[in-house]
């Protein structure tokens, strides 16, 4: 199995973690956002020591590469490119939203969805970044992490996703959950700001990894969304 080291700076909590294949071995958290810049590095040689493990016997590397904070998504995208042109191995991006949606998906268990919707195929996950005022960055995934809204930027509004509601229970997680349960409050939403987690960082980057879905150092970079807008 291929050896990963997976990087996450997009949003508030910091993580690093190595995966043998999609089994994470060790992980590391920094839960200052101010600080990821600092934090990494040192975190990245400490957790490969923790491993026993050396830069050279890394098979790729992936990092979150937006949608998030801007400057963290630069520091990961920055450290991740940087390590994998020194070490001639392939870089995997990942959608922020994806992965935290497969947080959510993990995090969210097959009796608590029982419990909450006896029809299994009417559930979503909605991932929510919070932006500002009341904007997010946010996408609608599907119990396999099939995309059903792809990654945009948005204000949340009473009626926002009313259509989707209306037929599906969806479960919105992120630091941007909270800003929506203020707004929306169709009974058919639900809202718990589940955090990114090293398990799904490593499930999402090595079926990348299978794929060989690797960008190129020169030609990766972030995911900004800049322009807002509104789901009915």
């Amino acid at each position: 199995m291929p050896l990963l080291l997976h990087i996450d700076t997009a949003t508030e909590i910091a993580t690093v973690c190595v995966s043998d294949g999609d089994r994470v071995i060790q992980s590391t958290t920094n839960e200052e956002q101010k600080d990821h810049a600092s934090f990494l590095q040192p975190a990245i040689k400490s957790l490969l020591q923790l491993c026993d493990l050396t830069f050279q016997q890394l098979s790729a590397i992936s990092v979150t590469a937006g949608p998030g904070s801007y400057t963290g998504l630069r520091v990961g995208i920055a450290s991740a490119k940087g390590l994998c042109f020194g070490l001639r191995i392939p870089l995997i991006l990942l959608n922020t939203l994806e992965v935290m949606a497969a947080s959510a998906i993990e995090t969210v268990a097959a009796s608590a969805i029982e419990t909450v919707v006896p029809q299994k195929n009417k559930i979503l996950f909605c991932p929510m970044i919070d932006a500002r005022r009341t904007e997010v960055f946010t996408a609608v995934y599907g119990q396999k992490l099939e995309e059903i809204i792809a990654p945009i930027a948005m204000k949340v509004e009473p009626n926002s996703f009313v259509k989707l509601l209306d037929d599906y229970i969806i479960f919105f997680s992120g630091s941007g959950s909270e800003k929506a349960s203020h707004v929306i409050k169709h009974s058919n939403a639900k809202f718990n700001n589940i955090k990114i987690l090293p398990s799904s960082l490593a499930r999402v980057a090595s079926q990348k990894f299978e794929k060989q879905l690797f960008t190129g150092v020169g030609s990766a970079d972030a995911l900004y969304i800049k322009e807002f807008f509104t789901i009915l």
